[in-house]
């Protein structure tokens, strides 16, 4: 049970993917995420630490400068893209349909991924969508049975 298809490498709010599973048609898509904070402070440890309690410690021993200058110049580079609006948080967000009925829009969902991250390949955008994919087939088998019942209810009232 997984997506066929892939996010391409470069992604745009609203791009989409889908499979089929037993009668479901899911779709994942990207939905832009609306939390304005930044990556360093979204992140602990963005930016890197000579001091060892720290997030962002680069660790002691042999070669300390030249690490920390490689992890500060890659931590400048992702900041200067993100300001530059190179790459974007998102959401990637299920939705169920049978028969070309959709069950729900929203049937599983994960916030504050990377997309268009500065040296990715947006891979982990469809591993993310597969990760999903289980709980989103649950909740609509969960709907249609809901949905089913009203019906039943509907059609014995009448």
């Amino acid at each position: 049970m997984t997506f066929s298809q892939t996010f391409d490498s470069f992604v745009c709010i609203g791009d989409t993917i889908t499979c089929e599973v037993d009668g479901y048609t899911i779709t994942a898509r990207i939905a832009h995420d609306d939390t304005p904070d930044a990556p360093d402070q979204r992140q602990d440890g963005f930016w890197p630490s000579l001091y060892p309690d720290d997030a962002g410690f680069i660790g002691a021993g042999n070669g300390w400068r030249e690490r920390f200058a490689k992890a500060q110049a890659r931590a400048e580079r992702v900041m200067a893209a993100w300001k530059n609006d190179e790459w974007f948080y998102c959401g990637i967000i299920l939705s169920v349909s049978v028969d070309g009925l959709e069950l729900t829009d929203h049937a599983a969902s994960l916030w504050g991924i990377e997309a268009n991250y500065p040296n990715s390949d947006n891979a982990y955008l469809t591993e993310t969508a597969n990760e999903l994919l289980a709980e989103a087939v649950k909740a609509a088998k969960a709907e249609r049975a809901r949905q089913c019942a009203i019906l039943c209810q509907v059609g014995s009232a009448a």
